[in-house]
């Protein structure tokens, strides 16, 4: 079901790289509006946004976002899935794309399950990216973090001059294999910090 969430709009700079002609510096403003949240890993109220603190990326905390496998877990607990559609104001003269995500969790696995998580994005209207899959195979049982990185001639950037939505799609999910008893995979970790971190890259049109 597509929930609503109350808009909070947020104050952004640029992750600005270190080489590529096409990289420019940050507008003087950008604001985020989170539109929508839709699916199992994020019930409504579950899913937070917020500026990092030195203003380079906008970070995602969930509290609710695990699959389980094995043991008492109902068939549809396997797999999790988000999706968060963005809404991004800033100057006319530039546009933007990702160049980075970080994910992070917990997972505990038995020895036979495993867990993945998958993130994709894209622009509304245009095809998503390549969706990146990481995989951790059972005995585990501690934090994990995983890396999306986009080389700088392969980012995809919003069409000049229009307002496009933007989608961030993540998926968890733990297959019990030949384990026994009950194995999870959960995207946040076990200090609370920020799940996940979105960077941007801008260049002017």
């Amino acid at each position: 079901m597509l929930t609503s969430v109350a808009a909070a709009a947020l104050t952004l700079s640029a992750l600005v790289p270190s080489g590529g002609t096409m990289v420019e510096t940050a507008p003087e403003y950008v604001t985020v509006q989170v539109r929508t949240v839709n699916g199992s890993g994020c019930p409504a109220g579950t899913a937070a946004v917020a500026a990092s603190p030195d203003r380079t990326a906008f970070t995602v905390t969930y509290s609710q976002f695990l699959a389980q496998a094995g043991a008492d877990s109902e068939p549809t607990d396997f797999r999790k899935n988000c999706q968060l559609t963005l809404d991004l104001n800033y100057p006319q003269g530039f546009t933007y794309g990702i160049a980075k995500a970080d994910y992070r969790g917990f997972a505990h696995l038995q020895r036979g399950a495993v867990g993945m998580e998958q993130g994709s994005y894209y622009f509304q209207g245009m095809s998503p990216t390549a969706r990146k899959s990481h995989s951790y195979a059972g005995p585990y049982s501690d934090n994990w973090q995983a890396t999306d990185a986009t080389e700088w001639d392969a980012i995809v950037y919003a069409p000049c001059g229009e307002q496009r939505m933007f989608n961030i799609n993540t998926e968890l999910r733990v297959t019990a294999g030949t384990s026994t008893g009950t194995s999870f995979m959960v995207m946040d970790s076990t200090d609370s910090n920020v799940s996940t971190t979105y960077h941007f890259s801008w260049k002017r049109c």
